[in-house]
């Protein structure tokens, strides 16, 4: 932006609370939850849901455990009405469930609102009106605080009246003064007193007084101060639930509702994934997954996050970002080398589901969400040694040894950069076979036996046929093993330029195979030491191919 574009804003005021509380307060109990996906996330659709859809994603936010769903404006248009009323008579509404309307404070709404209500076991008229003074200077053309006062408490006194009237169903009563964000706090405040004062809450029966950051005009903690003010000050604290109705504006949504709840708010309306007007609404499931990462319970149930994702961008035909808290594809995924190298540290020292979660780069347990760890690493040319490691081991069974993994993580690297984007995991495993596995290019094992005859106790005695070069060879040796015996037999063929170094082996553990993998370091004078890998049924054969795979690799260095 320009400087002398600047001019044409100004500072939002701080608020006057020099001795807010909210900065030393911790979040421990988990607030109410109410979704508004089935209104507010739906009024900002491009293609608002049809009947079918809202079913569906109602279904799923009961599922999750929501006992508050604000289902639409049933006031607003038939598909929005008849929603309500099938819900009502095919029976769709559990006991637990409490069914939320939005209405303005007008009076033919409020009627529609009513008709639509009818027959619902529990449900929440939720009525709201806009009070700051940018929307009764535009909107409502210059409008007095008075007049806007009234229209609440006339709204307010209609719905009284008319729940009083309603057979079998248990009312509550909600209040938002729409744009309280930029309203002046001591005239939101009247205005909700005003409707309090018509309602008449009790501790038994509280009046829920929802404050939306229905633009979000400013800073989160200037957010809390506003929240917290009006706690303080509210009449009847212990008769009212004070709801959050934050929107993403500046990016800071999910702060501004957690201040929120720290400057003592009691319940929070929000969408999955942030689905809402402009920048969006409150996430939901980021805020409660937070919780859940402290130990909170919060009553909902994500513990099949890809599932949800699923079934709400079936519904909404809007996509979850990949880089979005939790759900997104790739936030669980480390491509740097050095991430890679914790994160497998970390996964390695698990021991139970129970012990603390302590991984490095990880808030919390994938698994936990329905995730799995296939994605958490994946591989670039920034990549490190560790990445590659894991997922050979994590996907294929392949425990390389923590000398042979710069080796392997060179070559695969490599071949990242060469193509210039991200190897899926069988890229990597093929890369993996091709370079490092069962290697036979000047030198290779044709058929191997072993036999105990005529040898000291201990040893054994090997008979090889293998190809140099394309030349069939015979070779025998005697050693205290498999591998031994054959190093002997290639010292016999003056093919011993090496000294072996170190040797690992293990069964691959990894679906249904029942191979063995072993890996072979050799070194020669002059040249860095060099990794091969065997693979074979037999454990003793797998060493030997891990031999002929070093060998053969030493020989490419020179």
């Amino acid at each position: 932006m320009k400087p002398k574009s600047l001019k044409k804003y100004c500072p939002f005021p701080p608020v006057d609370l020099p001795d807010r509380k909210w900065p030393n307060e911790c979040i421990t109990a988990t607030p109410i939850w109410c979704s508004v996906d089935l209104r507010d996330g739906n009024q900002a659709l491009a293609v608002p849901m049809n009947v079918t859809q809202k079913l569906q994603l109602f279904e799923l936010l009961v599922e999750i455990g929501f006992t508050q769903i604000e289902i639409g404006f049933p006031s607003a248009s038939q598909t929005e009405f008849d929603f309500v009323r099938k819900l009502v008579e095919d029976g769709l509404i559990p006991e637990q469930v409490q069914l939320q309307c939005l209405v303005q404070a007008r009076e033919h709404l409020i009627k529609r609102t009513f008709e639509a209500i009818e027959g619902v076991p529990k449900a929440i008229i939720h009525l709201y009106n806009s009070t700051s003074p940018l929307q009764r200077r535009i909107t409502f053309g210059g409008a007095s605080r008075e007049q806007i006062k009234n229209m609440a408490v006339e709204g307010a006194t209609l719905i009284r009246q008319m729940a009083a009237e309603v057979p079998n169903t248990e009312i509550d009563l909600e209040y938002s003064p729409e744009s309280f964000s930029d309203t002046e706090l001591e005239f939101a405040l009247d205005v909700c007193h005003g409707v309090m004062d018509v309602w008449q809450p009790s501790e038994e029966k509280p009046i829920i007084l929802n404050l939306p950051a229905t633009v979000e005009w400013t800073t989160p903690n200037i957010h809390a101060d506003q929240i917290e003010w009006f706690c303080r000050n509210v009449q009847h604290r212990k008769s009212v639930h004070v709801s959050l109705h934050t929107h993403n504006d500046r990016g800071t949504g999910t702060a501004a509702t957690e201040l929120g709840l720290l400057a003592g708010a009691d319940r929070v309306e929000g969408t999955l994934f942030g689905n809402g007007e402009r920048t969006g609404n409150l996430d939901i499931a980021t805020v409660a997954l937070n919780m859940n990462s402290h130990g909170i319970d919060t009553g909902l149930d994500f513990s099949d996050l890809p599932g949800a994702r699923e079934i709400y961008e079936k519904c909404t035909q809007m996509l979850v970002p990949e880089r979005h808290p939790y759900a997104g594809d790739l936030v669980f995924t480390a491509f740097s080398g050095s991430h890679q190298d914790a994160i497998k540290k970390g996964m390695d020292l698990r021991q139970g589901e129970h012990q603390s979660w302590e991984v490095p780069y990880l808030t919390i347990d994938p698994a936990d969400i329905g995730r799995t760890y296939e994605a958490i690493i994946r591989i670039n040319s920034q990549s490190g040694k560790g990445g590659v490691a894991y997922v050979l081991d994590r996907e294929y069974g392949f425990d390389l040894p923590k000398a042979m993994q710069p080796q392997v993580g060179a070559r695969i690297y490599s071949l990242a950069d060469k193509l210039g984007r991200e190897l899926s995991n069988e890229e990597i495993r093929q890369a993996f076979l091709d370079e490092f596995v069962n290697v036979e290019s000047k030198l290779g094992l044709l058929d191997y036996e072993i036999d105990h005859q005529d040898v000291d106790p201990g040893h054994v005695r090997c008979r090889a046929k293998i190809q140099q070069d394309g030349q069939p060879l015979e070779a025998t040796g005697v050693g205290n093993g498999p591998i031994n015996s054959f190093v002997n037999a290639l010292e016999g063929l003056g093919l011993k330029d090496f000294k072996l170094s170190d040797y690992r082996s293990h069964a691959i553990c990894h679906g249904s195979d029942a191979d063995s993998a072993a890996y072979i370091l050799l070194e020669k004078e002059g040249h860095a030491g060099i990794w091969g890998c065997g693979v074979d049924p037999s454990i003793e054969l797998a060493g030997v191919k891990a031999l002929v795979s070093a060998w053969n690799l030493l020989q490419q260095k020179g």
